[in-house]
This record gives structure tokens, C-alpha cells and sequence, in this order.
């Protein structure tokens, strides 16, 4: 496993991260608690540093489980959870980054995770309704406590990161970035390599879409929030699939999976430090470790950008 520094912190993580969103079940089909608990292990054992989680992910579901899996290897592990989003008792969650609020979850979050310190809090989205100063002062407050390390952001635009950087230094900023989704080339990857933020993406498999396994083999979507991707519909279907056959042919000659190889092609974009790679059992896990060992040349870059290009002119 190959690891990068993280922005201009002293973190080091590794290039594949464990992302825990689907351990949290609630949008995705229900997880099995052990099976993610052995996940996130297998993901230890075979060089992953970075655990990222959130407290909307199953309304603290994955933290308990990323905290019950880490007993014993808090030194192995670099923990990133997020702050943000806020839930009632009838499970509806909200944007709320108001003083009070972000003083109540990183309590909450350390409680779950049962850490003394979080490596990375992040902001999981902005909030409309609460001014920028107003979130990370209190943040920055928070870090002078000791109970963080570094703050960074996900879902930012350029602008509001901008913004944010007045009041702190933010070390990253987590899109979503794939193969199939690539806005962040425009405005938000060029600000954060010229600005030394990393970037952890995630989705770099968009769902699972880039494993091939429901346009190549044929598998039914799980009753989630997959099953509404636009490649899955009538009209994305068949480009969908002939642009993953041909990547797949190019994954069988690198010896790896169509997975790896969608993973693979996110880490070699210059700025990115990791991609976040969710796993429900161990088999997931040890699949997303290959992503780390596929060296692709310029020439396999420049292959795999043509396919894409055409499956884009196809879709339109």
C-alpha cells in the first residue's frame, strides 16, 4: 500500500481509504454488523489507514461500529467522521453547523467512537443557514481543544472554501469523483492542487456502477438508492455497458478487476490523495486493497479517457 501526505498536515494516508457509508444500512440494503466489523479489520490488516465515517451514516451505526473494530489499533488507524448533518426523532435529517450544534456532536461523535481525538473532522455539507464564520471559528475552537487534529470539507465549491479558509486551514475537501463523475476537473481539483488541500474522493466506483456487476453480470440492484442511476436507465444501459466491457478488457490484461481499475484511475489523477472505497464484508475489502497495486501508464490513462469520452457521446 502506497500512502501520501494529506494537504499540508502530518497526516499519511493510505491511497485506498474505507469508506463506511454503507455500513450505516438506512439507504442502502441492510449490513451485517460483524461482517462490517471484519471489514473494516481486513482493511487494517492489509495496509489502509483511513477510516472515514460520519455520524448520518445509519445515525451513528458506523461510528459505534468503526469504534468497536478499532479497539486495540488506534495506532494503525487515521480517523476521519464529519459534523453537520443533524437528525430528529423521526429520523430526518438536517444541515445544522450552528456553534451550539457542532459543539454537541464532536462530544457525541468521540463518545461513539470511543477516541479521545478525531484526526479529521470534516464538514459534511454546507449549511445555507448558518454562516461560514460562524462554523469554523467554532471548529478551529474545537481543534485548539485537543479533541481534533485537522478540519476539512466535503461537497465545497472553490468559493466556499475560500470562504472557509479565512477563519482555519483546512487540509482537505471530500467530492465525489469517478470515472462517471468527473465536475470536480473543472473548478474544484485545480484549486486544491494549487492550494496544497487533499482530496479524498469518494464514490470512486459511483456506487458500485464501475464494478460491472449489474450492466456485465447481469445482477438487480438492491432495493437502495442505486437502483435510480441514470445508467441504469433505458436509455444509458447499453453505452453503459459496451464502455465497461472494453474497461473490463483492460482491467483482465492489467490482472486486476474492473473495480480496481475504476479506483485505480482515481488515484493517478494528479491532486488526489485517496479514494474512500465502502466494503460490507471482507471479500469487499480485500477487492478494494488491489486498487493500491495497479500501476497504470500514461498510455492506459489515455486509453481509458477515449472509452469514457465515447460512452459521454453516446449518452447525450
Amino acid at each position: 500500500m502506497k500512502y501520501r501526505r494529506l494537504g499540508n498536515s502530518e497526516l499519511y494516508v493510505s491511497v485506498v481509504g474505507l469508506g463506511t457509508w454503507v455500513m450505516g444500512g438506512v439507504w442502502w440494503a441492510e449490513p451485517d454488523d460483524e461482517q462490517s466489523i471484519a471489514a473494516i479489520r481486513a482493511s487494517i490488516d492489509g495496509g489502509i489507514n483511513l477510516i472515514d465515517t460520519a455520524p448520518a451514516y445509519g445515525y451513528g451505526r458506523a461510528e459505534r461500529l468503526v469504534g468497536r473494530a478499532i479497539k486495540g489499533l488506534r495506532d494503525k488507524v487515521i480517523i476521519a467522521t464529519k459534523c453537520g448533518l443533524s437528525w430528529d426523532e423521526k429520523g430526518n435529517i438536517t444541515n445544522n453547523l450552528k456553534r451550539e450544534s457542532l459543539l454537541r456532536e464532536i462530544d457525541d461523535s468521540l463518545g461513539r467512537l470511543e477516541v479521545d481525538v478525531i484526526d479529521l473532522y470534516q464538514v459534511h455539507w454546507p449549511d445555507p443557514n448558518t454562516p461560514i464564520q460562524e462554523t469554523f471559528e467554532t471548529l478551529e475552537e474545537i481543534r485548539q481543544s485537543g479533541k481534533i487534529r485537522y478540519i476539512g470539507v466535503s461537497n465545497f465549491s472553490v468559493e466556499q472554501m475560500e470562504e472557509a479558509r479565512k477563519f482555519t486551514e483546512i487540509v482537505s475537501d471530500q467530492p465525489p469523483y469517478s470515472l462517471f463523475q468527473r465536475e470536480i476537473e473543472k473548478e474544484i481539483l485545480p484549486y486544491c492542487r494549487a492550494n496544497n488541500i487533499g482530496i479524498l474522493a469518494y464514490s470512486p466506483m459511483e456506487r458500485g456502477i464501475l464494478t460491472g456487476k449489474f450492466h456485465l453480470d447481469g445482477v438487480i440492484p438492491p432495493d437502495d438508492l442505486r437502483r435510480g442511476h441514470p445508467t441504469l436507465s433505458p436509455k444509458q444501459f447499453e453505452p453503459t455497458r459496451r464502455c465497461l466491457s472494453k474497461l473490463r478488457e483492460l482491467a483482465e490484461e492489467k490482472n486486476t478487476t474492473l473495480g480496481a481499475l475504476a479506483v485505480a484511475w482515481v488515484i493517478h489523477q494528479e491532486g488526489v490523495t485517496s479514494a474512500l472505497c465502502g466494503a460490507r464484508n471482507v471479500r469487499q475489502a480485500l477487492e478494494n486493497l488491489k486498487a493500491g497495486e495497479v500501476e497504470l501508464t500514461a498510455e492506459d490513462l489515455q486509453h481509458i479517457d477515449e472509452i469514457v469520452r465515447e460512452w459521454e457521446e453516446e449518452i447525450k
